[in-house]
């Protein structure tokens, strides 16, 4: 089988759509109407890539709530939220509780795919880094690529996987702007510059929680961002 997805949407009719044509691409479904039944079976086992709704049944933020657990019970895990809210609100309250992506429900299905094997693709680079990568050390960033941690002045830094990899490319090459593509590229996003900007205020949020006087991630305007050396 392929890899496990987990589907966690309570209209019935989305729901079979979205398992049948994962199930059509080789992937190893499992779909749940509720936030309760979801989260049982995820303490059991944890799929590989949660789809999780804002709305589930009579729980109107359910998918949030889903979410800040599924966090709680791994930091690494890929979580996209596909939902038929569009709000800024929504988008940045979905980042801020660790999702890596946020997609509404006007996406096509062939769109859906590609987002889904992008996320894999990441895991995947992320897995397959040579011996030599393993550790990328930058005075008070360590990153350990083979565990995806990563510490700062030797505390850790609890990042998803998506910000995981984004503060790596950065941090590869001090002093260098990366811009939005060039971001979206190096670490296999396939995300809007909304997405980008949210990812970047949370990862920032993360080390500031550690070190108030963190100012490593450099904004240029009308460029991009730098990993300050």
């Amino acid at each position: 089988m392929g890899r496990r997805i987990a589907i966690v949407e309570d209209e019935a009719a989305i729901r079979a759509n979205y398992s049948d044509a994962f199930a059509r691409q080789g992937y190893e479904v499992s779909a749940y109407a509720d936030r309760p039944s979801a989260l049982a079976a995820f303490r059991d086992r944890l799929p590989e890539l949660a789809i999780i709704d804002i709305g589930l049944g009579n729980e109107p933020e359910g998918g949030f709530t889903l979410c800040a657990e599924l966090r709680a019970l791994s930091q690494r895990l890929p979580i996209i939220f596909l939902t038929a809210r569009d709000s800024d609100f929504d988008v940045v309250s979905g980042l801020r509780l660790g999702a890596d992506d946020y997609l509404t429900k006007d996406i096509s299905l062939p769109h859906l795919l590609a987002r889904v094997a992008a996320l894999f693709r990441r895991v995947e680079v992320l897995a397959e880094a040579k011996p030599t990568e393993e550790q990328l050390d930058r005075g008070d960033l360590k990153l350990d690529i083979s565990r995806l941690s990563a510490r700062w002045r030797g505390e850790s830094v609890p990042l998803t996987l998506t910000e995981f990899w984004m503060v790596h490319t950065l941090s590869r090459h001090p002093g260098h702007v990366k811009n939005r593509d060039q971001l979206m590229a190096d670490a296999h996003l396939v995300v809007d510059d909304g997405t980008i900007t949210s990812h970047i205020k949370r990862i920032r949020k993360k080390f500031a929680a550690l070190d108030p006087g963190f100012d490593r991630i450099e904004s240029v305007y009308g460029a991009g961002y730098r990993w300050k050396a």
